[in-house]
């Protein structure tokens, strides 16, 4: 099937055309019986949750009646049976409150994927290259077994490592207790734009190990440094219906939003004021905000508390930090920096938030801490319209322990630790981690890996066996979300669908593992993932009834049907006492290239469609055209005109952009929207291997990445390289939909698809 014809077949029913639709009349394909009482023509809508970002969206899902092409015990045929149809944001659920963003939407093509694995495979040839054969389930967990038996039967258990994406609910509490009683360490988890920085700072400000919950919908005055809620960051849905509730909600009043970056980003773009800033000072400009309302007398320094006492000279009122000195630092006029902390401190509530690339530099910590104690001196920690913490449920937790995939990747290369077994779930790492951490080298050294991948993907191209879980829909699915509402939420629901391949959902391979290794896994009571849900939700509290007469309520049943569990009524947990009082000052941030020989700040950014590159695989995705560049289908370098005149680079050129660690090769795209000393790019494109829509296709910036840590918590400051750029010889190959609606560019589009 080529891209056409999936895109037109699964934009009109959200399902693959058969094998028979695709002009390939030799394949006979059987027809199963159906596994289902169907009513025709009857769509019911069923909950779910969205699973291509943290944030954990409700999601309703549209279910009717259809003919499906499926792999039964591995030979292909047609069923009849309920399939989903739409997804939409689910209405009665506290975080997506009805709504749903485009990549949500897309998130039913991962069930349809024409690429998806539909059996298990055990490679066939040399490791790395994709060949692979098909094996019975009965044979692949037999495989897996003897392994774990064996390094069991060594008492070498801490030689198995489980590689994942962060879990949230009772799959990381099924991974770790598999872990912990099999005798194996803590998994390693890697995610690319990873919130550690943010998470601690809330810590030791506030004593809250957690994203934050930001009221916009009540809030007078907001200043994001860096943070792209509307696009990209921490829950985006409901932040963006508490930007609507904000900027429409409230009629004769127009709240203020203020967006301090120093590319543009989706949410800048809807700012009343756009303030660029040098990378590495956004912390310098807040607390020159804080100086100057201290210094005006319009809050007392005492006010910040525990937030303002992190902050070296908060209590002598930042003398160090007087408008004059904070433009040094950052470039913004004294007299702008006067207004802004004026009106912020006069137009409550206000907030102040920030997330994305002033967290991922070597002083890092410093500007999350310098957000935290401007928030605390007016008085909108824990307040309406400002910052708030989500209440834990029963089934909550603060993020656990885990390991960092550089310190693994480390470990193993310099011969620390040797792992045997590797068990991968739903990361990507050979992808996603800078060319000098070599990570693909050291995951090459582990014997054995077994992958969980729905895809051939880069790093489990890797795997010697591979036993694809269910899509989200086929799945029982459940999250604890970390933030986007007020009140603690447990989201739960059951599969929609029934599996269309012979695939497992990876929490049933783990426990049956645990019952069937030779020394079983006594911490694995649950015979089924359902049952491991069920006993969970069963032991929270049954919301009260509403009168005397309405009978009393089973949390399960209720927790199905309408898509999880949420206590209104729940006190929030009192936070922790202050753990770390180290004060912090500003330090210059530490990039990685001499300045001389590589003048540009290298800015990557996640991208509005394919965040860190783990959804580039959908083709709604790779056709939906970027909100500013318009691109599509394609990568590109953003250039600020004045820059790109001085070098001679011409919208859709071809450039270079050189590190010290490597290079690319992408279009250019000239915006205004970007700071003269910045060369941005988007996150996603560069996959070598990762179905047929997204090989081959655009450059990935992560590769050519400095190691650049963060210096309090050692993860990777994703925006602390330096680069140069150059125009190259070579068609740019850069898709813009402005252009296409202009007729422009049509050879060339139709070239790419």
């Amino acid at each position: 099937m080529d891209r056409r014809q999936f895109i037109k077949v699964t934009a009109a029913t959200g399902a693959t055309a058969t094998l028979a639709g695709c002009g390939n009349p030799e394949l006979q394909l059987a027809r199963f019986i159906p596994e289902e009482e169907l009513t025709p023509g009857l769509a019911v809508w069923k909950p779910s949750i969205c699973p291509v970002c943290p944030a954990g969206c409700g999601i309703q899902v549209r279910v009717m009646e259809g003919e499906a092409e499926v792999v039964r015990n591995g030979q292909p045929g047609l069923l009849k049976m309920g399939l989903a149809r739409k997804l939409e944001g689910n209405p009665v659920h506290p975080v997506s409150q009805g709504k749903l963003c485009v990549r949500g939407q897309a998130a039913i093509q991962i069930t349809y994927h024409p690429d998806r694995i539909t059996q298990p495979l055990k490679r066939s040839g040399e490791r790395g290259f994709g060949q692979y054969k098909p094996v019975t389930w009965e044979a692949a967990m037999g495989e897996l077994k003897s392994q774990l038996d064996r390094i069991a039967a060594l008492g070498d258990q801490k030689s198995l490592a489980f590689l994942t994406r962060p879990l949230a609910g009772q799959r990381q509490t099924l991974v770790s207790q598999f872990l912990s009683g099999f005798g194996a360490p803590v998994p390693v988890e890697f995610e690319f734009f990873g919130e550690d920085v943010l998470r601690q700072a809330n810590a030791r400000s506030f004593g809250y190990r957690r994203l934050p919950t930001i009221d916009l919908a009540r809030s007078r005055y907001v200043i994001a440094f860096g943070a792209d809620f509307l696009g990209t960051w921490n829950s985006p849905v409901s932040q963006s219906a508490g930007y609507g509730e904000m900027r429409q909600g409230h009629p004769g009043q127009r709240a203020k939003f203020v967006q301090v970056e120093p590319r543009m980003s989706q949410t800048g773009a809807n700012a009343d004021e756009w303030v660029p800033v040098k990378p590495g000072t956004e912390g310098v400009l807040a607390l020159g905000i804080a100086h100057v309302i201290v210094k005006s007398g319009l809050k007392p320094a005492s006010a910040a508390g525990r937030a303002g006492a992190l902050i070296e000279g908060w209590s002598s009122g930042l003398a160090a930090y007087e408008p004059a000195a904070v433009e040094k630092l950052t470039g913004v006029k004294p007299e702008r920096l006067e207004r802004l902390a004026r009106e912020f401190a006069s137009n409550g509530p206000a907030v102040a938030l920030i997330g994305g690339a002033p967290l991922a530099v070597s002083n890092g910590m410093f500007h999350a801490l310098a957000v935290n104690a401007l928030n605390a001196l007016v008085g909108s920690v824990g307040q309406p319209g400002g910052v708030n913490f989500t209440p834990r449920s029963a089934l909550s937790a603060d993020v656990p322990a885990s390991s960092r995939i550089d310190k693994f990747a480390a470990d193993i290369l310099g011969g620390a630790i040797a792992p045997k077994v590797l068990l991968l779930n739903d990361a990507n790492p050979v992808f996603g981690t800078p060319a000098v951490w070599r990570v693909k080298e050291a995951l090459a050294k582990i014997p054995y890996v077994v992958s969980f991948g729905h895809f051939l993907d880069e790093t489990s191209m890797l795997a010697d066996l591979i036993l694809p879980d269910h899509s989200f829909l086929e799945s029982w699915v459940d999250h604890n979300p970390e933030s986007g509402t007020t009140i603690a939420v447990a989201s739960v629901a059951p599969p929609v669908m029934r599996p269309l391949h012979s695939t497992r959902a990876m929490p049933d391979v783990l426990l049956e593992l645990g019952r069937t290794l030779t020394i079983p896994i006594a911490a694995l009571k649950a015979q089924t993932y359902e049952d491991m849900l069920k006993a969970g939700f069963s032991a929270l509290p049954a919301p009260k009834p509403k009168s005397a007469d309405e009978p009393a309520v089973d949390v399960w049943t209720v927790a199905q049907q309408q898509g999880g569990w949420w206590g209104e009524g729940m006190a929030k947990a009192a936070p922790a006492a202050a753990s770390n009082a180290k004060t912090v000052t500003f330090v210059e941030p530490q990039f990685d290239g001499d300045a001389n020989t590589y003048p540009y700040h290298f800015l990557p950014y996640a991208s509005q469609t394919m965040l860190d590159g783990s959804i580039a695989h959908l083709p709604w995705l790779q056709e939906m055209p970027d909100a500013l560049s318009t691109a599509m289908w394609s990568s590109w370098i953003d250039i600020n005109p004045k820059t790109a005149a001085m070098l001679g680079i011409a919208q859709g050129d071809m450039v270079e952009v050189l590190s010290a660690h490597g290079k690319l090769r992408s279009p250019a795209v000239i915006s205004p929207g970007i700071a003269p000393d910045v060369i941005g790019m988007p996150v996603g494109q560069g996959h070598i291997s990762f179905t047929r829509f997204a090989s081959g296709r655009g450059a990935n910036p992560i590769g050519i990445l400095g190691p650049v840590t963060e210096t309090e918590t050692g993860t990777l400051a994703w925006a602390a390289t330096r680069v140069r750029i150059s125009k190259v010889d070579g068609a740019g190959g850069l898709i813009l939909f402005s252009k296409l609606a202009e007729g422009s560019f049509e050879h060339e589009h139709d070239h790419h698809r």
